[in-house]
C-alpha cells in the first residue's frame, strides 16, 4: 500500500511539472505570435501610410493652388471685395495648413490609431472641399 501511495504522488508531481512546462511553452508561443502579428501590421501600415501621404500631399498642394488662384482673382477684379470673402479665403488657407500640419506630425507607429486618423483626415478634407466649392459658387 505504501508503494502505491508513493508512486501515485510521484505521478501527480510529474503531471504538475509537465503542465507547468506546457503553460510556459504556450506563453512563449503566444508572445512570438503577438510579435509576428505586430511586425506584419507595421509593414502593411507603412506601405499604406506612404501611399496615403503621397496622395495627401498632392491634394494639399492642389488646395494651395486653388486658394492662390482665388486670392489672385480677388486682386484682379479691381473692385473692393468684401471683407467676408477675404476672411473666408484666409479661413480656407488656415484649415489647409492645419491639415498639412496634422499629416506631418502623425507618427505612424503601433501606438497610433491609424483608422481614426484616416477618418478624421477624410472628414476634414471633405469639409474643406465643400467650403472651397461653396466659396467659388458664391463668387460667380
Amino acid at each position: 500500500m505504501a508503494g502505491t501511495l508513493l508512486v501515485g504522488c510521484q505521478d501527480t508531481s510529474k503531471k504538475e511539472e509537465a503542465a507547468k512546462d506546457n503553460v510556459e511553452e504556450a506563453r512563449d508561443n503566444l508572445d512570438d505570435a503577438k510579435e509576428e502579428l505586430s511586425d506584419a501590421r507595421a509593414a502593411a501600415t507603412e506601405e499604406e501610410w506612404n501611399e496615403f501621404k503621397e496622395s495627401t500631399n498632392a491634394t494639399i498642394t492642389q488646395n494651395e493652388i486653388r486658394i492662390a488662384e482665388m486670392k489672385t482673382k480677388m486682386k484682379k477684379t479691381g473692385k473692393s471685395i468684401d471683407e467676408a470673402y477675404a476672411k473666408q479665403i484666409e479661413a480656407l488657407e488656415l484649415k489647409n495648413k492645419n491639415i498639412k500640419l496634422k499629416v506631418q506630425e502623425y507618427k505612424n507607429d503601433t501606438n497610433s490609431d491609424w483608422q481614426s486618423f484616416k477618418e478624421e483626415y477624410n472628414r476634414d478634407m471633405d469639409e474643406l472641399g465643400t467650403a472651397m466649392k461653396n466659396l467659388t459658387v458664391d463668387n460667380k
